[in-house]
């Protein structure tokens, strides 16, 4: 069993909803990506229905996965979005997202895409959070060049600890994020000082993959004596972003409780009379999506059984990249009783480290097995490169009994397109 109602087996299949999954790759090749519109839906409701009743901004962290189907769909719901560049920006827009809806973060805003986000739909976005005096001044230059204003959140970094991986922890001294909790009321005093800013809240994310909630409670605390400070300064805070990172469950890990967090919200936050922006993504698209692949060959070396599947780390890199777990699980429901042995499940690349596990126990598969890589909806598709030149693998929505190729696979002549021989070629051989 998958442990995820929309992902199970019927009749001895594993199904996407209403939908076999041999009928996805008889349809559309493997590998490809498999995603859940009735998953998406339901953790959209779950963080919504926890935030009932506050003034809150539901901006949904598209890096995670920036597909248009996948961007109107929650853009149905209400969402707005957390871009980290210009063309993400572009993208929420083309699937229908307001700007006013929109929240523009990163450390490394270019002129040009300040632009894109000051003009953007005529009223500009919702609001760009600021990380540092050097973006902060570069901002306001672009802002007065316009004659308008730059909605503002300077994002501090709180010098907490949120104990996941190092690798997407972000709210430590240490990190490249955010300007320090000690220097927040000069560089407050700064922006609102500075011509084209309007300082319209306070920022902060403290990592991705967060599974205990303690560090949010320790964070919350933090904001909230911040911002009333900052207000006793003369600072018009009206809008706290709180950030993303809430996990989900890839392994043994138990996600946290949309309606603990909502919680310590109304505890801490609450009581300040202000605007909540969130900043979820994996939380809502990572187990929304799978990635559905099939067994080329089993090789047995002399101590070890590989599993070499068509889908490599260019699909999916978050274990090469992470070291990250992933379940993984016959399409076919293995016989009851059916023995398990460890299995090194790689790809074909030509690479060590695209390897997608190490002794995995499993039942029997054989080539032509079809395998789905589990909790792929996030930093699976939006990660995924050519490399190897392997075509992008499609990317499939299902909605109940129906499915649509919402990212078909490209040919090598579409991943050629832009590029050009240089004119010397043909010289030479004239």
């Amino acid at each position: 069993m998958t442990g995820l109602p929309w992902f199970d087996y019927r009749d001895g299949v594993l199904h996407a909803e209403g939908v076999n999954l041999h009928a996805i790759a008889e349809a559309v090749g493997t590998p490809a990506y498999v995603y859940s519109s009735d998953a998406l839906t339901r953790q959209y409701r779950s963080l919504a229905d926890a935030f009932a009743g506050i003034d809150c901004l539901i901006a949904y962290a598209m890096k995670a996965n920036s597909n248009l189907s996948v961007l109107r769909h929650f853009g149905s719901l209400g969402a707005g979005a957390d871009v980290v560049s210009g063309g993400e920006l572009q993208l929420a827009m083309k699937a229908g997202i307001p700007p006013g809806k929109i929240i523009f973060a990163g450390v490394g805003k270019t002129r040009a895409e300040m632009m894109l986000g000051l003009k953007a739909g005529n009223t500009g976005i919702a609001q760009f959070n600021v990380e540092s005096e050097a973006e902060l001044q570069v901002l306001s230059e672009v802002a007065s060049s316009l004659g308008v204003k730059a909605p503002v959140a300077i994002r501090i970094n709180p010098d907490v600890d949120a104990k996941t991986h190092k690798k997407i922890t972000t709210g430590k001294a240490e990190n490249k994020f955010g300007i320090s909790y000690r220097r927040a009321s000069e560089v407050y005093a700064l922006a609102a000082g500075l011509p084209g800013i309007e300082v319209v809240g306070v920022h902060v994310h403290i990592g991705s993959q967060l599974t205990d909630l303690a560090p949010y409670e320790d964070t919350f605390i933090r904001l909230a004596e911040l911002v009333t400070a900052l207000r006793a300064a003369g600072h018009n805070i009206r809008r706290v972003d709180l950030g993303g990172g809430l996990g989900i469950r890839y392994d043994d890990e138990t996600a946290p409780d949309p309606q603990l967090y909502a919680a310590m919200v109304r505890k801490h936050i609450l009581p300040l009379g202000i605007a909540v922006a969130l900043e979820p993504g994996r939380f809502l698209v990572g187990n929304a999506g799978l990635l559905l692949t099939r067994v080329e060959y089993v090789k047995q070396a002399e101590e070890k059984t590989f599993l070499i599947l068509d889908s490599g780390m260019n699909d999916l890199i978050r274990p090469a990249m992470y070291e990250a777990f992933h379940r993984i699980v016959p399409v076919k429901a293995p016989e009851n009783g059916a023995e398990l042995a460890p299995v090194d499940i790689v790809g074909p690349i030509c690479e060590t480290g695209d390897t997608f596990a190490e002794g995995r126990p499993m039942p029997p598969v054989v080539a032509g097995d079809l395998l789905a890589i589990l909790s792929a909806g996030a930093y699976s598709s939006a990660m995924a490169s050519t490399y190897n030149a392997r075509p992008l693998a499609p990317e499939v929505l299902v909605h109940g009994d129906r499915f649509a190729i919402v990212r078909r696979r490209p040919s090598i002549d579409e991943m050629t397109a832009l590029e050009t021989m240089p004119g010397w070629f043909s010289e030479a051989q004239g």
